[in-house]
């Protein structure tokens, strides 16, 4: 051995030999996340093209909105966005006053907003009780909510008609509340369940050491760490709600005062079928509120999808 090589034991060896596989590791996954160049950069330009195609009719909806009957009924919507422009809200005072949207819009929110709340505040109580609770049962009966997603909510939509009646719920929010409650609950308790269950076993018993129980640990730790999977289920649920047709025809038929957004919308199409204009301005409204909703949660979106999806 030469005066300038210096001895190297095997425990050093063996340290040496783990941090040039954790940085060849971190390389490699480096290059994973980055899409592998050239490849990654097509499939960014063609999702662009794709999410740029799929916008032009909501687009073409929004310029047509504020634009006169005249115009619409002659010249195609792009004409619009060049001068001379000739844009009117005049679309928007008629269908908000002499339509009744105003209205729709409140009651929609007044169907909508318990009709979220409630399905996510109950499903992650349960989800939370299949995930850390033992009882008799748990896996049993958290296949057959589970087995719930795959059954056609529309095969239950006579029965509860009929319960609801014998009962006097028909043509009363409340009949909204419980059917959206009923409906939407499966797929919450299944997507929290599942989030819950990738928690850190270690969090869970040292808030149990601790002496919390399992209200305090639900409250106090499960909920807080949980936001992305809660916001990501209150935009599914709240767009199921709000663009509900059908429960609201069958359970709110009889009581037009309480139509939702989606059936004033449906008897606008009905009655002014060649009233192009005040169409356009009574669905983009109808949909103004949901993109918001959307948009103002995104950044927790992706991140509720994959909930549970990879197990901590």
């Amino acid at each position: 051995m030469s005066s300038t090589e210096i001895p190297i034991s095997t425990e050093q060896g063996a340290v040496a030999t783990q941090v040039v596989e954790a940085v060849e590791r971190e390389q490699v996954k480096g290059r994973y996340l980055r899409g592998g160049g050239a490849g990654s950069s097509v499939i960014t330009v063609i999702v662009i093209v794709i999410a740029f195609l799929w916008s032009i009719p909501t687009f073409g909806l929004f310029v047509s909105s504020f634009r006169p009957a005249s115009l619409i009924a002659t010249t195609g919507w792009w004409t619009g966005l060049v001068p001379p422009w000739n844009f009117t809200i005049q679309n928007y005072q008629q269908v908000i006053q002499a339509q009744g949207l105003g209205q729709a819009f409140l009651n929609t929110l007044i169907i909508a907003i318990p009709g979220t709340i409630l399905p996510i505040g109950i499903g992650a109580f349960a989800a939370y009780a299949f995930a850390w609770m033992k009882f008799p049962g748990r896996d049993f009966i958290f296949f057959g909510i589970v087995a719930l997603l795959v059954i056609p909510s529309q095969i239950a939509l006579g029965p509860i008609l009929t319960l609801f009646t014998a009962i006097g719920l028909t043509g009363q929010y409340a009949a909204l509340w419980v059917a959206h409650t009923a409906f939407g609950l499966p797929f919450a308790i299944f997507l929290l369940r599942n989030f819950f269950a990738a928690l850190p076993e270690d969090l869970m018993e040292s808030a149990f050491i601790d002496g919390a129980s399992s209200v305090r640990t639900f409250l106090s730790i499960v909920l807080p760490v949980s936001v992305p999977a809660l916001a990501s289920l209150a935009i599914f649920q709240f767009m199921w709600v709000w663009n509900d047709l059908l429960v609201a025809l069958i359970f709110l038929g009889g009581n037009p005062s309480r139509a939702p957004v989606t059936l004033t919308v449906a008897n606008l199409v009905g009655t002014y079928g060649s009233n192009y204009q005040v169409l356009t301005a009574a669905s983009f409204l109808s949909m103004a509120l949901p993109l918001l909703v959307f948009f103002s949660m995104q950044r927790y979106f992706v991140r509720g999808i994959l909930a549970g999806s990879v197990k901590g």
